[in-house]
């Protein structure tokens, strides 16, 4: 009987100690994924601001050009008026 009483706390202690160890795992996975998940964050809002900076630098360089006024290759009015050159002279 004093063997089963000894077994029992043995049980106890390793399923305390599993516990334990357990929760110290998950609490470290934790802290790495919000450390990850920041450093995401941080890469994505770093790339936006680098966008930014490119949108405005060529800005800035069609200004120089002088090429404001003009209509972008994706303006469909001129893709429309350009088809249009296309099959007139074809016909």
């Amino acid at each position: 009987m004093v063997n089963d009483g000894q077994n029992s706390d043995d049980s106890k202690q390793s399923t305390a100690d599993m516990t334990v160890f357990v929760q110290n795992l998950l609490q470290q996975m934790q802290s790495r994924f919000q450390t990850m998940s920041d450093s995401i964050i941080t890469k994505i809002d770093d790339m936006g601001n680098r966008i930014n900076e490119l949108e405005q630098s060529i800005n800035d360089l069609k200004a120089e050009m002088g090429v404001e006024g003009t209509s972008s290759p994706l303006d469909p009015s001129k893709q429309k008026s350009d088809k249009a050159k296309q099959d007139e002279g074809s016909a």
